[in-house]
């Protein structure tokens, strides 16, 4: 049975997809329509669609890495991450002003700035090729080890809707590429957000993907791994991230198509795959 979630949050974080065949019209007139009804929403983009535009244009095409594990991601040597501050700021902008432009106060910010997001580089990183492991040392992607949520509830208590591309701060003070879908999952735990809204080009997870009868409607935190068994591609860091998000306190998560006329209030209301924390934490409603 498909959960019916009437009531928005009161706290709602957003990723914003940034693959090639990912629009955001209409989950920005959503987000509009949340923040007119009073909720307060974070949103989290990608870039991957321009940063490849970037990259085919000087003459550096984007490469993928896969882990022995199936993981997919950007190769981000020194050259490529440059390219990737440069999109994702590009994007950033172009988010901001459509919710500008929908009356919707909008502020963009990068995990840079304040030291929003912290992270922790990978020194050396295995990726499958041509059926042989090889070790990368020149990767600057890693993963999130803090959020300073302070910067956040500031703004959102000000009015102001944080616009966030997922770009981390070394102890260093180096840029680090850091996973778009793992950045939502990590401000979401990190300010007591009840939803998460991974949007992606995918109704959801299928247990056979690409078949959508075999949809999964709802699932809970205890079924993680199950679930990471059907997930393939990008989707395998979607549902790792809701995982994440789950165990960090976040009621709900909702991995839905970007594509509906009306996509985040589709995901709250249930369409799509809804994963849901222990049973104590989350109650279905029908």
């Amino acid at each position: 049975m498909t959960p019916s979630h009437k009531t928005s949050p009161k706290t709602l974080v957003v990723k914003l997809g940034g693959a090639e065949d990912v629009a955001h019209d209409s989950a920005l007139r959503d987000i509009a329509q949340l923040r007119q009804d009073g909720t307060n929403v974070i949103v989290v983009h990608g870039g991957s669609a321009e940063a490849n535009r970037l990259g085919s244009d000087v003459g550096h095409p984007a490469r993928t890495l896969t882990s022995p594990g199936g993981h997919s991601s950007r190769y981000t040597d020194p050259r490529t991450l440059d390219l990737f501050v440069m999109a994702t700021a590009l994007v950033n902008r172009r988010l901001v002003g459509a919710l500008q432009g929908l009356g919707t106060n909008a502020m963009g910010l990068s995990g840079l700035d304040g030291a929003l997001l912290r992270g922790k580089r990978k020194s050396a990183i295995r990726s499958v090729e041509n059926g042989r492991v090889r070790v990368i040392r020149d990767d600057w992607s890693g993963r999130i080890e803090a959020v300073e949520p302070g910067i956040l509830r500031t703004l959102t208590t000000a009015g102001l809707t944080p616009v966030i591309a997922p770009l981390a701060m070394t102890p260093e003070g180096s840029p680090l590429n850091v996973d778009g879908d793992r950045a939502a999952s990590a401000v979401a735990s990190a300010v007591g957000a009840e939803a998460l809204v991974l949007l992606t080009g995918a109704n959801g997870l299928y247990e056979e993907f690409p078949d959508e009868t075999t949809r999964i409607e709802t699932a809970r935190l205890h079924q993680m791994d199950e679930l990471m068994g059907f997930a393939q591609g990008r989707m395998k860091r979607k549902v790792l991230a809701a995982g994440e998000a789950l165990s960090g306190g976040v009621e709900r998560v909702m991995i839905a198509a970007a594509s509906s006329a009306s996509p985040i209030m589709d995901a709250l209301a249930g369409n799509g795959t809804t994963l849901l924390g222990s049973e104590e934490r989350a109650e279905v409603t029908s």
